[in-house]
């Protein structure tokens, strides 16, 4: 399956960090799989995809206000969690065909990472594909008092690279991170997950 891109001129392009150009959601579920079997909940890899997009603590609570995860300390369970996902970050991989289309846009225009991640670890995932010198502006959770799916973070891109959000671009692969695109009145490239290198195990 291919990238259906619009045929018309775009100022700006804007990605998604996980599953858009790394194909970090293998790792991701491992450190899911491993911390919540730690606190005796399974979970399965068609609810983790359900999930995604969503920010660590709001799957965290999520699982302890409707599923019923008993957690002692919830910073505590976050911060293991991503720790967790740090000792995999080797093993992460370029989505190839969407790292390419930045890397062919670089220098040309301007280029923003959106991501509903942490910074600290969108930062680490940026490196481990050799993406970081690429984008002019990195927009993380931190950044915005609302994430996606709300369209915050995208308006902030768009402000930091000094262009109106119906001339960017976006790239994605989850339902919350088109809904904020569109939310923020910008056009929308979906990723699927066809083109991901691995698969989850």
């Amino acid at each position: 399956m291919q990238l259906v891109i619009p045929e018309r001129a775009f100022a700006a392009f804007i990605f998604d960090c996980d599953g858009t150009l790394a194909d970090t959601m293998p790792l991701h579920f491992r450190a899911w799989r491993r911390i919540l079997a730690e606190n005796g909940m399974p979970m399965s890899e068609e609810f983790f995809y359900e999930l995604g997009g969503k920010p660590t603590r709001r799957i965290f609570e999520l699982l302890r206000d409707e599923y019923g995860l008993k957690l002692a300390d919830l910073d505590h369970a976050v911060l293991l969690k991503e720790r967790y996902f740090v000792d995999l970050i080797h093993e992460v991989k370029p989505i190839e065909p969407v790292l390419q289309i930045a890397r062919d846009w670089h220098g040309r225009a301007p280029l923003a990472v959106v991501s509903n991640g942490m910074r600290q670890y969108v930062e680490l995932t940026l490196t481990a594909i050799g993406a970081r010198d690429l984008f002019n502006t990195v927009v993380c959770v931190e950044d915005t008092a609302r994430a996606k799916p709300f369209p915050d973070p995208f308006l902030e891109a768009a402000r930091r690279l000094g262009v109106s959000p119906d001339e960017c671009l976006v790239f994605e692969d989850s339902p919350l991170g088109v809904e904020a695109a569109t939310a923020a009145g910008m056009q929308c490239v979906l990723v699927p997950r066809v083109l991901h290198p691995t698969a989850i195990h």
